[in-house]
């Protein structure tokens, strides 16, 4: 004899949003108040009383950045002592369990080695954690005893011969240019797939003033051309267009590389933390198996993250779009290594975008046919 059993389960079946931590920065450096605790600001945050009334650099960058960051703009930060230690802060925060996008550190860096100390941090935490992080690195602005062309000279060996792909060095030439490149970053109008060197974002709002050497000679745009040369990040202007610009931020990878520009760098990363959800999710789970239907449904399932940094937006006849083009089949590949061992491959497409551009005039000389 059997009696009814009736059960009613709630099935998870993995389909809900992750918490996006795109633009959202962790800023480390010197600071006149709150030392070695981690603050969360915003636009409404007073700078005063969280980072002291006193000129800090940390007070300095972030100003800078929330400047340029527009109106969702947020951070994280961690003040120093002026003999404080960054790893000791990233640790800090990392404990207390706080994923970012981005580490700015505002205490410029004076050595090569510290530089590829910042990408060992980088790839620690991607080991440790699981979080993917690039670094923004500053360095010294230029002094009164030097020259414009010292001043290249005195850069040059911070990144020469140096591989760091999750590095990019900004000099510090108008007192606040890592802020200002940070929250260009940051702005949620822009989408994390456009360059920072993008016209149409708008002109830097709250640069410092313009540099000047010991000659008393204005920071010129042939320097600003080597600095770049060297993989420095850097500002620019157009001659006889008001305002001014960024150029590319550049990372410190080897020539040729897939990753020698920020914004390639995020859209793989945005990519790969939401596909990591995904793996977790499937660990042990036997509905992903190696029969034709489970294989199916795993790959439209990993290509869900891809649809939705896809997806573009037509507005009033024109069209803005996404972080990357809209994935195709075969672009989600599925490998059984061993029973328990399954490898995924995906491709993502980013799309074209002009950074050097050229326009050839010609003139028509012919008569107009006259009928």
């Amino acid at each position: 004899m059997a009696q009814g059993q009736v059960s009613v389960n709630n099935l998870n079946l993995g389909q809900g949003p992750v918490t996006e931590i795109e633009r959202y920065f962790l800023f480390i450096g010197p600071a006149a108040k709150n030392v070695g605790k981690l603050l969360a600001l915003n636009t409404q945050s007073d700078l005063d009383a969280q980072l002291g009334v006193a000129d800090s650099d940390l007070k300095t960058q972030i100003t800078a950045a929330r400047n340029n960051g527009g109106n969702r703009w947020a951070c994280a930060t961690v003040p120093l002592a002026d003999d404080g230690d960054w790893k000791t802060a990233l640790d800090m925060a990392q404990n207390e369990g706080v994923s970012v996008e981005a580490i700015a550190i505002t205490k410029p860096v004076d050595t090569a080695d510290q530089v590829k100390a910042m990408h060992t941090a980088a790839g620690n935490l991607n080991n440790r954690f699981g979080r993917r992080v690039f670094v923004m690195a500053a360095s010294e602005g230029i002094t009164t005893t030097q020259e414009w062309s010292g001043y290249v000279q005195a850069q040059r060996p911070l990144v020469a011969d140096v591989a760091a792909p999750r590095v990019l060095v900004v000099p510090q030439l108008h007192g606040n240019n890592l802020g200002v490149l940070a929250g260009r970053l940051a702005n949620a109008a822009v989408s994390i797939a456009d360059s920072p060197m993008r016209v149409a974002t708008g002109a830097l709002i709250g640069l410092g003033p313009t540099p000047v050497d010991k000659e008393g000679i204005p920071l010129p745009s042939s320097i600003l051309t080597e600095l770049d040369k060297l993989r420095l990040s850097v500002p620019q202007t157009y001659p006889d267009y008001p305002g001014v610009f960024w150029g590319d931020a550049n990372l410190l990878d080897a020539p040729g590389s897939d990753f020698t520009v920020v914004e390639n760098l995020r859209i793989v990363d945005k990519a790969a933390r939401r596909v990591r959800i995904l793996l977790i999710q499937m660990v042990a789970d036997r509905q992903v198996n190696n029969t034709p239907n489970s294989m199916a449904a795993t790959k439209l399932r990993l290509m869900r993250p891809l649809r939705e940094m896809s997806r573009a937006v037509e507005f009033a006849g024109v069209q803005f779009p996404g972080d990357i083009q809209p994935p195709k089949d075969g672009d989600i590949t599925l490998v059984w290594k061993t029973r328990t061992t399954l490898e995924a491959y995906l491709l993502i497409r980013p799309y074209n975008c002009p950074k050097d551009l050229t326009a050839n005039i010609a003139l028509d000389l012919s008569l107009d046919d006259e009928e």
